[in-house]
């Protein structure tokens, strides 16, 4: 061991602080290197010595799915939804809820990918599904107020918006770019032009 690795090495935490410290340096590297990330990478990302992981977490395996349960604790974003405020215009609301749940989906679209790899009953899988469905909750919530507007009920309004997030996060509409009020409108108002187009009457 040089000195430039032992002076980055992190001084003694308890437990539970360098658990928090290990799934902390594990993400990005997850976003990265998906399940190859090797325990070494994440030992020098986190200025440990590779045996120190051991020490908190029994192999691997159990470090990258504590990483991912806690990539999709749904409670951060549940937070920010439920400050938007309940007063302003339906179209607002979900505006705001839109560039939440894309700042979300932007950093856990790799996650996502590497979690539907593990079987259905694992840990991150179930973690995944149940962050997704209280999100959806949250953002049926703001929906709420103006069911009476909407053809569809809330809780299914909320899921094709968080479809909708999704879609544009992963590409899968090639070449094209969507704001926040571009999804909003698709979900409210569709793609039909209200008024006719300069030379189209």
């Amino acid at each position: 061991m040089n000195a430039e690795t032992r002076r980055r090495r992190q001084p003694a935490l308890a437990p539970d602080e360098r658990r928090a410290a290990l799934i902390a340096a594990t993400l990005p590297l997850l976003r990265t290197h998906g399940a190859a990330v090797t325990t070494r990478q994440i030992a020098e990302a986190a200025g440990v010595a590779e045996g120190t992981i051991f020490g908190v977490f029994p192999d691997k395996a159990s470090l990258v799915s504590a990483a991912l349960c806690t990539a999709f604790e749904p409670t951060p974003v549940l937070r920010a939804l439920s400050a938007i405020d309940p007063a302003a215009p339906l179209r607002e609301r979900l505006t705001d809820a839109v560039a939440i749940l894309l700042r979300r989906v932007e950093g856990s679209v790799p996650l996502m990918m590497l979690a539907r790899t593990m079987p259905l009953d694992s840990s991150p899988f179930a973690a995944l599904m149940n962050g997704r469905r209280l999100l959806s909750e949250g953002v049926a919530e703001l929906i709420e107020p103006d069911r009476h507007l909407l053809r569809r009920s809330p809780d299914a309004t909320a899921r094709l918006l968080f479809a909708l997030v999704v879609s544009t996060v992963r590409g899968d509409l090639p070449n094209e770019e969507f704001t926040p009020d571009d999804i909003v409108a698709v979900l409210l108002d569709g793609l039909l032009q209200t008024e006719p187009r300069p030379g189209e009457a």
